[in-house]
C-alpha cells in the first residue's frame, strides 16, 4: 500500500470517528431530570452534598461538617484522623521531636496502632529492604520503554511487578501484606527512574540515576533519586515527609481509595488493585488539583508584573472568576473542598512549615501570594458570582507552593501523591479483604426504550 492510500485511509477513520462521535454525544446522553425522577445519586452524592454511605472503616475518618435534623449540612474546622489518632497530634509530634514520620504513618495506617521504638525499627528495616527494585526491572521495564505521563509509567510498572512476584495471586492477608510493604518501598524508585526515563526520551536531557539507600526514610530516598546531584537539606526532606503524611490517607470515600475497594471486592491481585488506584488518581479531578495550582501560579506570574502588588493580583482573578484569565473554568484553584467547610486542616499544618521553608529559600512573597488567594479571593468570588460560598484553602494550595519551593518537577507531584496515598490504599484493600467479603455491585436503570430489530438489508 502507497503512501498516499495510507493517508486516505488515517483521512476516512479519522472522518468515520468524529462521525460516530458526534452521534455518541446525541445519543449517550442522558437529560438530567430523569436523574432526579429516578433519584438517582450522581456522583455518589446526596442532594446537600454529603456522599452517599457505602461502607464502614477503621482506616481514617474525615470531619468537615455537621448534619442537623433538617438533613442541613453545618460548617465546622476540619479535622482528620488516623485510625483515631487526630492528625495534628501526629504532625505536632513529629515536628517537636525533630524526626521523620511517614513511615511510623504507614505503620500505623497498615497495623492500626503506633509502634514502640523497636516494632518501629523493624518495620523501616523491611522497607529498606525493599528499596531497591527487583534485579532488571528498571532496565527492562522503566528505562526502555519511557511513557510521557509518569501515572502511566507508575501504573504500568505496578502491574509489571506481578511477574516479578513468585506469589502474586495469593489473597490471603500475610501475603497481601508482604506485597503492600514491598511496593511501599519500591515507589519513591519507581517514580524516579520514569522520571529520569521522561527527561532523557522526550527532552533529550541527561538522565542521573540514583540507587536507593536503604537507611534512608522515603522523602530523603525522593529527593536524593529525583536530583542531578542527589543532594537534598534536612529541612527540604522533613517538610516532604510532611507532605507525605498529610497525603498519606483520606478516608475510604475518596475515589482512587473507594477504587481499591471497589476492584479488591472482586478478589482479584494486589498489583491490578493499586494500578487501578494510581489510574483513578491520574485523573485531574483527583490527585491532578495540585498540578493546577502550580499551573494557576505560574499563569498568574506570566501577567502580573508584580506579586506583591494586591491591585494587579486582585485584578488577575477577577478575570479567572470571571472566566478569562488561566485556563477559563472560573475557578481558582487551591480554595475549597468537597468535605471540608470552615478550614481544612491538612492546609493548616503544612501552612505552618511551608512558611519557615519560605524563609530559608527567600520565597517570602511566593508564600505571601499563597496567603493572599486563601484570604482575599474567596470574599471576590462572593461578591463576583453573589454565591456565599465557604471557601477555605485546601491542601493543595500549599503543597503547590512545597513543592515549588523544592524544585520539585511538575510532572512528579502527582506521582508523589501516589507514593503517599499507597499506605492508604493498601490498609483499604486489607480492610476489604478482611471484612467486605462481598462482590461491590450498585445497579443502573437501563433507560433505553426496547426496539424491534430490523435486518440489514431493511436499515
Amino acid at each position: 500500500m502507497t503512501a498516499i492510500s495510507n493517508q486516505n485511509l488515517d483521512l476516512d477513520n479519522n472522518l468515520f470517528i468524529k462521525e460516530m462521535s458526534e452521534k455518541l454525544l446525541h445519543s449517550d446522553e442522558i437529560p438530567a431530570d430523569l436523574y432526579t425522577k429516578y433519584n438517582v445519586k450522581r456522583g455518589l452524592r446526596n442532594a446537600n452534598g454529603t456522599g452517599v454511605l457505602v461502607g464502614l472503616t477503621r482506616v481514617s475518618n474525615v470531619e468537615g461538617y455537621t448534619v442537623n435534623e433538617k438533613k442541613e449540612k453545618i460548617a465546622i474546622p476540619g479535622k482528620l484522623y488516623y485510625r483515631g489518632f487526630d492528625v495534628e497530634d501526629i504532625v505536632n509530634s513529629f515536628i517537636d521531636e525533630s524526626r521523620f514520620g511517614f513511615e511510623e504513618v504507614t505503620y500505623l495506617l497498615l497495623f492500626g496502632e503506633l509502634p514502640n521504638q523497636k516494632q518501629l525499627d523493624e518495620f523501616q528495616k523491611l522497607l529498606g529492604a525493599r528499596r531497591e527494585l527487583p534485579r532488571g526491572f528498571a532496565r527492562d521495564m522503566i528505562l526502555v520503554a519511557p511513557s510521557s505521563s509518569l501515572m502511566n509509567k507508575l501504573a504500568r510498572s505496578v502491574l509489571a511487578l506481578y511477574s516479578y512476584d513468585e506469589n502474586p495471586d495469593d489473597t490471603s492477608i500475610e501475603n497481601v501484606l508482604r506485597q503492600s510493604i514491598e511496593l511501599i518501598g519500591y515507589f519513591p524508585a519507581l517514580i524516579a527512574y520514569a522520571y529520569q526515563a521522561k527527561r532523557n526520551f522526550y527532552n533529550n536531557d541527561s538522565m542521573h540515576l540514583h540507587y536507593p539507600i536503604a537507611e534512608l526514610c522515603t522523602a530523603e530516598n525522593i529527593l536524593r533519586m529525583i536530583r542531578p546531584t542527589g543532594e537534598f537539606t534536612q529541612l527540604e526532606a522533613r517538610l516532604l515527609d510532611l507532605s507525605l503524611i498529610l497525603h498519606a490517607e483520606h478516608g475510604g470515600g475518596n475515589n482512587s481509595s473507594f477504587t481499591t475497594h471497589l476492584i479488591s471486592s472482586s478478589g482479584t491481585d494486589t498489583y491490578s488493585a493499586i494500578s487501578a488506584a494510581v489510574g483513578s488518581l491520574k485523573g485531574p479531578r483527583h490527585g491532578g488539583a495540585n498540578i493546577k495550582v502550580i499551573n494557576m501560579i505560574s499563569d498568574l506570574k506570566e501577567h502580573v508584573n508584580d506579586i506583591t502588588d494586591e491591585k494587579q493580583l486582585e485584578a488577575y482573578f477577577r478575570k479567572v472568576l470571571q472566566g478569562q484569565a488561566n485556563d477559563g473554568s472560573g475557578l481558582v484553584y487551591g480554595l475549597g473542598h468537597a468535605i471540608y467547610t470552615l478550614s481544612d486542616p491538612r492546609a493548616v499544618l503544612l501552612k505552618g512549615m511551608a512558611k519557615k521553608l519560605a524563609e530559608y529559600k527567600n520565597m517570602q512573597a511566593d508564600f505571601a501570594l499563597c496567603e493572599y488567594i486563601e484570604n482575599k479571593v474567596p470574599d471576590l468570588y462572593r461578591e463576583i458570582t453573589g454565591e456565599d460560598k465557604l471557601m477555605p484553602a485546601n491542601v493543595d494550595l500549599y503543597s503547590g507552593f512545597v513543592y515549588r519551593a523544592l524544585n520539585i518537577p511538575d510532572d512528579v507531584a502527582t506521582p508523589l501523591f501516589a507514593t503517599a496515598r499507597l499506605s492508604g490504599w493498601c490498609a483499604h484493600r486489607l480492610e476489604e479483604l478482611i471484612t467486605g467479603k462481598k462482590l461491590m455491585r450498585p445497579a443502573y436503570l437501563g433507560i433505553q426504550p426496547h426496539r424491534d430489530f430490523i435486518k440489514i438489508k431493511s436499515r
